[in-house]
């Protein structure tokens, strides 16, 4: 069911990238360590006051309370509990709670309830400098209901990105699982997975695509053969794929790059499927050199650097443009434990360090992708050593803001220290803007909660720095 028409000259580089060994072989992409003669530090976080110029006092004093708050895990669990209780079913106390969500965290870390709102959000960040990835906060569809109401939202995002003065929009950002029905997501990864395991598997669906598999990749969520799609999921996944490329199409045309976010590892097989065939037939009869739909590699993954190496040079030898958004991983707990209920080891690397390793290797081959212009890359993270590390060697390669193919990320309402100061060393930085309703947002920030208590605990830096702006400002004010 899925659409086939490839020119010749695609479908011979895609048998030759077919025939490749599945492990590809890395090259050591590591960063240099600054010698005595380097330049100053590239990151430099000594002055508060020119840090958070652009943030004004009140925004500042939300951020230390919430990051605060947040940086304590009985109160991450305790508002958790709230938002999941029955406390939830009576208007009065829901009302209550949701008064009080929408003046702390979601305040903090959702850019706005709708376009418009979140533009003027994305308009004041560009006055200091910082561009906006727009992000409609939906994920996990049931069927196809829902699926339809999200891409319209998603169509109606990347209509707005155009709108938007040129350059403050970077990326607008999608979750597959908001426009294909998660169930499926599931049935079509566990066929790919099989499929791995017997190449002899017949999958009259499957269109063209780029490596998903390695030969360290898990397969151990698809311990027996799955059934073949029926004809009503064949249907549906012809329908999510294109809605996908009508998304692709249009940003495309208005020239606002779209991100597919990665996911959970029982569905992100399908998710890389949708993706890299959208690439391969968005880009197919084109002279465009830039790439207009990025992956997403999540670092904590052990199979993530000989996946990033693989699936580039499959792209690279195809000449088709293609760029990633590099990741730590946010579904770690759900992944190690998943893994220990099926008696197998974690897909995730054993501890942080492994993680650290794994993040700063893939930027560093990445970046050297940017230089030679056969790659593209955002570097999602809020680990200053990380971004030094990245920034001093995009430095060495002379690449600034003028190379849009390299871009750094933070989520809204974080690690604004970090944005600000990789700002001021002259590169693009963005902040991820979700927005939405509320009530819509919820499940977002839930699952946010959840998934980011590492990068919420440790926010003792951007909190020990705003005190410290907030302290010098007070003592301003009275000495005036």
């Amino acid at each position: 069911m899925a659409i086939r028409a490839t020119t010749p000259k695609l479908l011979r580089h895609l048998s030759s990238a077919a025939s490749s060994p599945s492990t590809a072989t890395i090259s050591p992409h590591t960063f240099s360590h600054p010698t005595p003669s380097s330049p100053s530090p590239i990151i430099d976080l000594s002055d508060p006051q020119s840090l958070f110029s652009s943030i004004p006092t009140p925004h500042l004093l939300r951020a230390v309370a919430v990051l605060n708050a947040v940086s304590v895990d009985p109160i991450v669990d305790l508002g958790t509990w709230i938002m999941r209780s029955r406390l939830m079913e009576s208007p009065l106390t829901r009302d209550v709670i949701l008064g009080a969500v929408r003046r702390t965290v979601y305040e903090q870390f959702v850019a706005g309830r709708d376009v418009a709102e979140t533009g003027r959000t994305m308009e004041r960040i560009a006055e200091s400098g910082l561009r906006g990835m727009l992000v409609y906060g939906a994920e996990h569809a049931d069927e196809n209901e829902g699926c339809e109401r999200n891409w319209r939202k998603f169509m109606d995002t990347i209509e707005a990105a155009g709108r938007f003065p040129r350059g403050s929009v970077s990326f607008v950002i999608l979750k597959v699982s908001a426009i294909v029905p998660i169930g499926l997501l599931r049935r079509v990864s566990d066929l790919l997975r099989w499929e791995r395991k017997d190449p002899s598997i017949s999958l009259p669906w499957k269109g063209n695509t780029l490596p998903i598999f390695v030969d360290s990749s898990p397969l151990y969520h698809t311990l027996q053969r799955p059934d073949p799609l029926t004809p009503q999921e064949e249907r549906d996944l012809e329908l999510g794929h294109q809605r996908m490329l009508k998304l692709c199409k249009r940003s495309a045309e208005l020239n606002v790059p779209l991100t597919i976010d990665a996911e959970e590892t029982t569905v992100e097989p399908a998710i890389n499927y949708l993706t890299y065939s959208s690439i391969l037939m968005s880009g197919e009869g084109g002279n465009r050199t830039e790439p207009m739909l990025y992956g997403t590699i999540q670092a904590y993954l052990k199979d993530s650097m000989e996946r990033l190496v693989l699936t580039s040079k499959a792209a690279e030898k195809m000449g088709v443009p293609i760029g990633f958004k590099l990741v730590r991983g946010a579904y770690m707990s759900f992944e190690r434990k998943l893994a220990a209920s099926l008696g197998f080891d974690s897909p995730v690397h054993d501890n942080i360090y492994g993680t650290h390793d794994s993040y700063n290797r893939c930027a560093s081959y990445m970046i050297d992708k940017v230089a030679d212009r056969s790659g593209a890359i955002i570097l999602a993270t809020h680990n200053v050593e990380s971004g030094r590390l990245a920034a001093e060697k995009a430095r060495d390669l002379g690449l600034g803001k003028d190379n849009e193919r390299l871009e750094f990320a933070q989520l809204y309402g974080m690690s604004e220290a970090l944005s600000y100061s990789l700002k001021n060393a002259g590169f693009l930085v963005s902040k991820y803007l979700t927005f939405g309703p509320v009530e819509e947002v919820i499940p977002y920030l839930l699952r946010r909660a959840e998934e980011n208590r590492g990068i919420l605990s440790s926010s003792f830096l951007d909190r020990e720095l705003m005190r410290k702006e907030l302290t010098r400002r007070v003592k301003a004010w009275f000495v005036h």
